[in-house]
């Protein structure tokens, strides 16, 4: 299921544009995600683009500080956030995604609730 998507928070003043394998995304069990719904589909940079709205865009961060979750300060939404895991790149929430069926999709387990662990076997991989 690789392509490029459109996708945007409730309100719409944030809107972006992915490519990526929608095979790769992962569902995470930890306190923050599970509560925001955060279905996740990491990209590079360059597989990434923010078409409107950044300036309305807000951060929360917590723990180690190093994930800079965002989201609409006018809706609340979050769209996509730049992760812990992997500073450098972009994670984007697929629920934001336009027009997508989400029974298609058949997310892949992370543990986040055991962050270290979940991500050593990540990188294994």
């Amino acid at each position: 299921m690789l392509g490029t998507y459109s996708g945007s928070c409730h309100c719409t003043l944030v809107r972006f544009e992915v490519t990526g394998d929608l095979a790769e995304t992962l569902d995470c069990n930890c306190s923050v995600c599970t509560k925001k719904g955060f279905l996740h589909l990491l990209v590079t940079q360059d597989r990434f683009r923010a078409i409107s709205g950044e300036d309305a865009m807000r951060t929360y961060r917590f723990g180690t500080g190093v994930a800079r979750h965002m989201f609409c300060g006018t809706c609340g939404v979050s769209p996509y956030y730049v992760p812990r895991s992997d500073p450098d790149k972009i994670d984007v929430n697929v629920r934001c995604l336009d027009r997508l069926d989400l029974s298609q999709l058949r997310p892949k387990p992370f543990d986040g609730r055991l962050w270290e662990a979940a991500q050593a076997a990540r990188e294994i991989v």
